[in-house]
């Protein structure tokens, strides 16, 4: 083979390299924007269901689309297209309304028209109690080795759908509260770790949800880790990495 011959052999393999990259950065765009979005938790709001530490996907298509769908909330169109309501119990992030920026990540209680109330730690939905059963203890290792027990309840929707709930402490700063009346194209959101959950129940810091501001609906986790650990130091992970998680569908 001729230099000649080689060189063109050579710069047709840096196009075809070239071309493949190029490629997979707009199939990772397009999953990314219209399909599935990662996040990761960062507080404990969601315990016992979701950990500090844990990285879930995120479907974007659940809901339809917004402009919160968008990287940068551009402001292409208002209100949703191939729109679809949150069913009551999805877990979903959100854009909170009071800055339309900050992603928060909780359970959908409350639909429009709705009257949501919490007596003495129970949920009221239009007047009637969720049940709320006591389970085993949520356990916390603590760093120093120690164990802490906390109180856990299963908490069984009027739809069916049931998911664990934290109540530490009884008859604590949110578990009663006056009676929220949903408003139309709004929900209410709560968060399962009920005593350390800023949601909707505090209506000048989260309150009723717009729909616009649904980014997606929770699927599955697909990574997780202790909450002291840093994603970049993948030499620790084999002891830092909490490897039953992994894969978990979130209810």
């Amino acid at each position: 083979m001729s230099v000649e011959a080689e060189k063109t052999e050579a710069k047709s393999g840096v196009r075809d390299t070239v071309r493949v990259v190029i490629h997979a950065l707009i199939l990772a765009l397009v999953v990314r924007v219209f399909l599935f979005q990662p996040f990761n938790i960062p507080s404990g709001s969601m315990i016992p269901t979701l950990l500090i530490g844990d990285y879930l996907f995120v479907s974007k298509y659940s809901y339809g689309y917004s402009r919160y769908s968008f990287p940068f909330g551009l402001d292409l169109f208002s209100g949703r297209v191939w729109a679809k309501e949150p069913d009551r119990g999805d877990v979903v992030v959100f854009k909170l309304p009071r800055d339309n920026q900050t992603d928060y990540i909780k359970r959908v209680i409350g639909l429009p028209g709705d009257e949501i109330q919490m007596v003495h730690g129970v949920l009221n939905i239009n007047g009637q109690p969720v049940p709320k059963v006591r389970i085993d203890d949520y356990v916390v290792t603590e760093p120093s080795g120690r164990e802490r027990h906390l109180p856990r309840f299963q908490e069984a929707l009027p739809n069916g759908v049931s998911y664990p709930v934290l109540d530490l402490v009884q008859d604590g700063f949110g578990d009663n509260t006056e009676i929220y009346k949903v408003p139309q194209g709004h929900f209410f959101m709560m968060g399962d770790n009920r005593d350390n959950s800023t949601d909707s129940r505090y209506l000048s810091e989260v309150g009723f949800v717009p729909f616009e501001n649904l980014v997606g609906k929770a699927q599955i986790i697909f990574f997780s880790m202790d909450e002291d650990s840093s994603f970049l130091e993948f030499w620790h992970w084999p002891t830092s990495v909490r490897w039953q998680r992994i894969f978990q569908v979130v209810h």
